[in-house]
């Protein structure tokens, strides 16, 4: 490394997006944050100095005599009783070679029990800031620093790249190589970023097939908090993102740091307070037994760890939005229609041309077909692998008679895959049972009637590419539902002794999609895995899409599309219209209900259209087009969520970027105990702007309506009954005109809301009309 970049006394300010971190790197150490929060504004040398000096704390009792310094990447022999950063040694070929010669220490001249290198000791050999050599105090805004490391004995280099975006946005990740001629068996490699004391309560997420993202509270304890995702995708029950905050945070306030692991296979959150009270969050891949080793010139990178500041869960949530809407796709969504709940297995071509007709006819803009389209695939337990066009189904050209009819409705067509499964009963599995993933020589326990491809074997990858291409070069194919129905158990390499696989999968996984996107540059490609099994920042840049659950009741999906939205974007999140019986929880619901909950979200439809009522079909279409009216806003405006005091009061929203016009949800889910709702807020609003606030209300009103005075008179050309005593019965076009504002009253205090029965809703169209002075 050149000797002039020795990074012997840097201090580095790095400031974008209302966060300052603050990094102290003097004496060639790993790099400390000293503080990552709230902007600090401009410092000077002799300010960031003394800011750095000032942050050591004083020793505590039967401490040692040097108080650790925490750095992005915990070193044990710097006092830190804490995780360490790096778990890993040459244990292995130290002690093969120890049996060789028949003794416990090497032969004279050999490797000492030092060779074992279990507790690295870094220094800095090299530090940049956006590839410019940094001494002394620096500041800059959004940036790339790189600092390189070697251990004390010269075995093992170290890169750590940590970035601030423009958006606030703090991310990092480690790469790790080894220079000795041993092995070097990698078993953790985690980052973490300091958060301050007054951090005591704990957020993250639990969850299962169907019930994604269910958010869960605890005061932070001493020690650790440690959530380990070991199911070979990033899973429905996954901590997701991981909040530690000031106690009683919500959407709105209260300081917030989040942290997440972008990567989608097995991977670790951790929260931890040590006894002399520094506390971290963290992340990192979770390697298995053996899964990395390193072999002199090889090299382990880590996924990105990426942190969020915020004052409230919504600030958090807007720097992840930003920072994949900077490069992701265009809020312009298309109306979607997936006829997997419609017709199953049953591909029909007269019914599925009747379904696409009909959903032309009322905007749709997209048309899936889902499973069963490939080889001897008529039920779930056979065909997975086999990415051919049925004959069986598929006779002649009749696959190419629905594309081409799609697209001649004006509609893309888009095809089903699950690239990473494969049945036994496939063709696939009786050529090539090897390519099956297994630790042993029997299978492991079987899911869905299915088992796992091994896409690192190179055979395996590039079967499965092939039938991928050969399908996307003969059909005209604008988009892919790519699924990932079951998790990885004893997930071995039956080619290598049942060698664990889950890391190499996961990249072949990211390999593939990516080598599609270059060859496609105009496919759309959704991230589905048993619904949202799969939905994090390692496959997020790769895809337009993900599928938020299975579980398309809108009761449920209150809770699920919210709180999906800590992470992704809404122009990500599909969020479908289902028929009137939920199809996974068996209730009932209202078309507004449902249309209503769909409208915050990549919007569509999984309901067999032929079997609506023209009344359903006229009203759905009025649903369809108020969302491509407001499209935009929907899915290029910020997205916020209101603190309730009772679980079952719900509202979100979106406001525009320049805070001109919002659309807001409020919805009831269950009996309420205070009778009629608190106050609605509307949280997002300009101060200084004066709002037009109106319910907005297609087809039938909500059951059990009482509307608060300040709606104002009805319309009451198509009215059927009384506000007062609910409307259910009533026709459409009911409008009433709402009243004007300040935006202050709005956000701090709020406007009555209306009573509903259960499981309903009512949107509110916000416009502003003036500003004051």
């Amino acid at each position: 490394m050149p000797a002039d970049t020795t990074p012997s006394d840097a201090i580095i300010h790095l400031c974008a997006g209302g966060v300052s971190v603050l990094l102290d790197a003097r004496d060639a150490d790993l790099p400390r944050i000293v503080h990552w929060g709230a902007g600090l504004g401009p410092l000077t040398d002799q300010d960031a100095t003394a800011a750095c000096d000032a942050a050591i704390p004083v020793v505590g009792s039967n401490n040692p005599e040097r108080p650790p310094r925490v750095a992005i990447l915990p070193e044990h022999h710097t006092g830190w009783t804490g995780r360490p950063g790096i778990s890993g040694s040459f244990a292995a070929a130290f002690q093969r070679r120890c049996r060789a010669v028949g003794a416990r220490t090497p032969a004279p001249g050999g490797e000492t029990f030092a060779a074992v290198d279990w507790s690295p000791r870094f220094r800095g050999t090299s530090l940049t800031v956006d590839g410019r050599p940094v001494h002394g105090y620096a500041e800059f805004g959004a940036a790339m620093l790189v600092l390189d490391a070697l251990d004390d004995r010269g075995w093992l280099e170290l890169r750590l790249e940590l970035e601030l975006t423009p958006q606030g946005l703090l991310r990092a990740r480690a790469r790790l190589t080894n220079r000795h001629a041993e092995t070097y068996t990698v078993e953790d490699v985690s980052l973490a970023l300091p958060v301050p004391r007054c951090a005591a309560e704990l957020l993250d997420f639990t969850g299962r097939h169907n019930l994604e993202r269910i958010p869960q509270r605890r005061a932070m304890p001493d020690g650790i908090h440690l959530r380990e995702n070991r199911r070979g995708r990033t899973a429905a029950d996954s901590a997701y993102v991981l909040h530690l905050g000031e106690p009683g945070f919500g959407f709105a306030s209260g300081e917030v740091w989040a942290v997440h692991t972008g990567w989608s296979g097995n991977h670790r959150h951790y929260a931890e307070r040590v006894f002399t009270g520094e506390q971290v969050i963290g992340g990192g891949e979770v390697l298995l037994p053996g899964e990395v080793a390193l072999k002199q010139g090889g090299e382990y990178e880590t996924p990105w760890i990426y942190g969020s500041y915020g004052d409230g869960l919504d600030a958090v949530a807007h720097r992840f939005h930003a920072f994949l809407r900077a490069h992701g796709p265009s809020p312009e969504r298309p109306v979607t229609l997936n006829v997997w709940e419609a017709v199953y297995f049953d591909h029909d071509l007269a019914r599925l041309l009747d379904l696409a007709e009909l959903a032309a006819a009322m905007g749709v803009e997209r048309f899936v077909l889902d499973d069963g389209w490939f080889g001897d695939r008529r039920d779930d337990r056979a065909g997975l692998g086999d990415w051919v066009v049925s004959p069986a189904v598929w006779p002649g050209d009749t696959l190419h008679v629905l594309v081409d009819r799609v697209h001649e409705l004006g509609m893309e067509f888009g095809l089903w895959f699950e690239p990473e499964m494969v049945n036994l009963d496939s063709d696939l599995a009786r050529a090539h049972p090897e390519w099956i993933m297994a630790s042993r020589d029997e299978l492991p326990v079987e899911s869905r009637f299915q088992h796992v491809l091994n896409l690192a074997h190179p055979g395996a990858y590039a079967r499965v590419a092939g039938q991928m291409h050969a399908v996307l070069d003969e059909y005209r194919i604008d988009y892919i539902k790519w699924d990932h129905n079951r998790d990885l158990i004893e997930a071995g390499d039956r080619t290598a002794g049942g060698r664990p696989v889950v890391h190499r999968q996961t990249q072949a996984f990211y390999r593939l999609l990516g080598e599609l996107r270059v060859a496609y540059p105009r496919l759309e490609i959704e991230s589905c895995s048993s619904g949202g099994a799969r939905v994090d920042l390692g496959v997020l840049p790769l895809v337009d899409r993900v599928w938020v659950s299975d579980n398309s009741d809108p009761h449920d999906r209150q809770q699920i599309l919210p709180w999906t939205a800590q992470l992704v974007p809404l122009e990500y999140l599909g969020a479908h219209v289902a028929s009137e019986r939920s199809h996974t929880t068996g209730r009932r619901m209202d078309l507004s209900f449902r249309a209503g909950t769909a409208l915050f979200g990549h919007f569509g439809i999984e309901w067999d259209l032929t079997e609506a009522s023209d009344a359903e079909r006229d009203m759905l279409s009025q649903w369809i087009s108020l969302f491509k009216e407001h499209r935009a806003l929907i899915l290029g405006g910020r997205f916020v969520r209101v603190d309730s005091a009772d679980d079952d009061v719900v509202g979100h929203g979106v406001v525009a970027p320049d805070g001109s016009e919002a659309l807001f949800s409020g919805a009831v889910l269950d009996s309420i105990h205070l009778d009629p709702p608190p106050p609605l807020r509307f949280p997002g609003l300009e101060s200084h702007l004066r709002y037009r606030v109106k319910p907005l209300l297609i087809g039938e009103l909500p059951s059990g309506l009482h509307a608060p005075a300040w709606w104002g008179a009805a319309s009451d050309s198509d009215r059927v009954g009384s506000p007062e005593y609910g409307l259910h019965d009533a026709r459409r076009d009911v409008s009433y005109p709402g009243a004007i504002f300040p935006g202050d009253v709005l956000t701090r205090v709020g406007v009555a809301s209306p009573r509903l029965h259960p499981d309903q809703l009512v949107l509110y169209r916000l416009t502003a009309v003036d500003q004051f002075g």
